[in-house]
């Protein structure tokens, strides 16, 4: 299965953050770190990936990404999936943070269906603090987003 997402950054003199999403619903409510994302989604059917990650974009965010786009390859994560993977630069105010929703039964076994948004809050990291957030197999994507700009951590 392919999945398809943007590295949404922005810059700061030498400095550069991106934007990560926190997984919305009860599983994810109470955990931090390893619990956020880029904004990304499964390619439908015979989708470009390019417009795949600009639909999930829009979807999880309520914002437009509108390039130009750089390529940062593909990875593999830990779900069996390959991300391919984009970044774009631009600003993005996380309290309009506006993501679509999905239903799941809650509490378990109770017959009850809720909805739940796929981002419950947005923010802006650094480089080193990503890492920590992101889900493990998407951290490969903040080095090759840093390799694009010709940055490192150190």
């Amino acid at each position: 299965m392919l999945s398809a997402g943007i590295v949404f950054f922005r810059r700061d003199g030498a400095a550069v953050e991106m934007l990560l999403l926190h997984h919305g619903g009860p599983f994810w409510a109470r955990k931090d770190d390893g619990a956020w994302s880029i904004p990304k989604g499964l390619c439908e059917g015979d989708e470009d990936p390019l417009e795949a990650a600009r639909r999930e974009f829009s979807e999880e965010t309520g914002g437009v990404a509108v390039g130009p786009f750089l390529e940062l390859g593909s990875f593999r994560l830990s779900s069996n999936k390959t991300l391919r993977a984009w970044a774009c630069e631009g600003e993005f105010d996380p309290a309009r943070l506006v993501s679509n929703t999905f239903e799941l039964e809650w509490p378990p076994r109770s017959g009850r269906r809720q909805a739940f948004p796929e981002a419950d809050r947005a923010g802006w990291f650094g480089p080193e603090e990503a890492l920590r957030k992101l889900s493990k197999g998407q951290a490969p994507v903040v080095g090759a987003l840093l390799d694009r700009l010709g940055l490192s951590l150190i």
